[in-house]
């Protein structure tokens, strides 16, 4: 893809709706993953730049413009902004694969679902109301939902345009002023809707973006005494420090960290259905996702069945550019790929297959032929620890019980699926598992924007989508009126 092809944006902070460099002009060089060449730079931010933009988010919400618009104007704002990502869809899509590495049908589809979320939370802003409470004789109470004010988000490099929607348009609606650092490893997309957002005609402060070194500017966000909450998707390392500033400061947060999701068959189940998803759930974006299905439970009496068809399949994918018909890209940065390639090489479990890397792929790029696993022992490494990346592990189980405590046996708990045609069976097993997503028959939603999403245990806490992030995004205020 050359870089003609490509809009890039400026290679500077959005702030108070002016772009302006980092201290000093620093700058961060940007490297595509699917080649390795550098194609542009970001601004390399210091805490000073993340400070003023706080202020200018601060600004915005009291008593700027932002803090004069009704729910009804913040929403169409929002709407305006989802048909804008809508219309330049495409364009965004090629900004992110060369970004990210992500096949190009991928990146189009997470542009279709960040314009989503814009949409919903554009046409839910006005129809989240406060509530009457009975009381004594002689008194009135409401309760009212309000902004918490400057909200700071942190995002990973995996989903860049998906994430700033998720984690933003929820914040926005509910009239918070927002501070975005994106990941300095891709955000290209993040910074072009963020240029959206000032052209359909947000007012000064209410979005603004910083980009930078996590260890900096990140940093500074989260530890800011002028945000009043933080919203963080990335490690369990680093969401402990985030946690840290942010009961330092006496703010709260909500923490999206990982997953090692479980995916169980068992041998009822319709394998013709199971079988593809069981796949594209740990190879869709390169298995750099955070509720990908890393584990296949799968009951003894299909575990044979599985295993060859899952072998076939394995053995049947390579790893690509970001042609049409690529499936499985690069992985974000060579740093990641020598992380992954280190799982596979001491796995202490047998490997069923490898697939491939296309001929004639850059041989800069950060390609990695995905893996299968399997019989794994449920608490070795392999199956234990998050790889994000296109590795997957085969776990056997015997009955009902034994498939519960292997799904729950890890520290994670942020999705699973069971696959079963028992609809008692999957009523009990959804019940017990602990994470906070459980499909049935299925795996995933397409983004799943209504869905309230978010983990137990060190998968975090908090819940994003739906309209449970509006409410992680407002504070409750009771007024009590003795009116006599």
């Amino acid at each position: 893809m050359a870089n003609t092809d490509l809009i890039l944006p400026k290679a500077m902070n959005l702030i108070g709706n002016k772009w302006l460099p980092a201290s000093g002009g620093r700058e961060i060089d940007v490297v595509s993953p699917i080649d390795g060449a550098i194609f542009t730079t970001i601004a390399d931010s210091s805490a000073e730049d993340v400070e003023r933009a706080i202020m200018a988010a601060r600004a915005a919400f009291d008593g700027g413009e932002w803090s004069k618009a009704t729910a009804t104007e913040r929403g169409r704002l929002l709407l305006e902004l989802s048909r804008r990502i809508l219309s330049e869809s495409e364009s965004l899509a090629r900004l992110e694969s060369r970004d990210n590495g992500k096949p190009i049908k991928q990146a189009l589809a997470d542009m279709i679902v960040t314009a989503r979320y814009f949409e919903f939370y554009g046409s839910a802003a006005d129809k989240v109301h406060g509530e009457v409470i009975p009381f004594l004789n002689g008194y009135n109470v409401e309760v009212h939902r309000e902004p918490h004010g400057v909200t700071g988000h942190i995002i990973p490099w995996n989903y860049p345009a998906q994430m700033f929607g998720r984690s933003v348009a929820p914040s926005l609606a509910m009239g918070n002023a927002t501070v975005l650092k994106p990941a300095e490893d891709a955000c290209l997309t993040a910074l072009r809707i963020g240029e959206m957002a000032v052209e359909v005609g947000f007012p000064a402060g209410a979005v603004n973006i910083v980009t930078g070194r996590g260890l900096v500017a990140g940093a500074a966000l989260s530890s800011s005494r002028n945000i009043d909450f933080i919203a963080f998707t990335g490690s369990p390392e680093v969401g402990v420090q985030i946690q840290t500033m942010a009961a330092r400061n006496f703010i709260g947060c909500t923490l999206e960290l990982g997953g090692k999701s479980p995916q169980i068959v068992f041998d009822d189940a319709n394998l013709d259905a199971a079988l593809p998803v069981l796949v594209n759930a740990i190879i869709q974006n390169g298995g750099q996702t955070c509720s990908a299905g890393a584990r296949v439970l799968v009951q003894r009496g299909v575990y044979d069945q599985v295993a060859v068809e899952l072998k076939a399949r394995f053995e049947a994918i390579q790893a690509s550019d970001s042609g049409e018909d690529s499936i499985l890209g690069p992985l974000i940065s060579v740093r990641q790929k020598k992380r992954v390639e280190s799982y596979i090489a001491e796995a202490d479990a047998p490997l069923l297959a490898r697939g491939g890397i296309r001929p004639g792929v850059p041989t800069d790029g950060y390609y990695v032929a995905p893996a299968l696993f399997g019989p794994c022992d449920p608490y070795s490494r392999i199956a234990q620890e998050e790889v994000f990346g296109p590795v997957l592990c085969m776990i056997p189980f015997d009955d009902e019980a034994s498939a519960i405590e292997i799904a729950n046996c890890t520290e994670y708990g942020l999705v699973a699926s069971i696959w079963t045609a028992d609809g008692g069976r999957q009523k009990r097993v959804a019940k017990k598992l602990k994470c906070g997503q459980v499909f049935i028959n299925g795996y995933g939603a397409g983004g799943g924007v209504e869905l309230p999403f978010g983990g137990y245990r060190k998968s975090g806490h908090g819940r994003e989508k739906g309209f449970a992030a509006l409410h992680e995004f407002s504070t409750i205020k009771t007024i009590v009126d003795n009116h006599g």
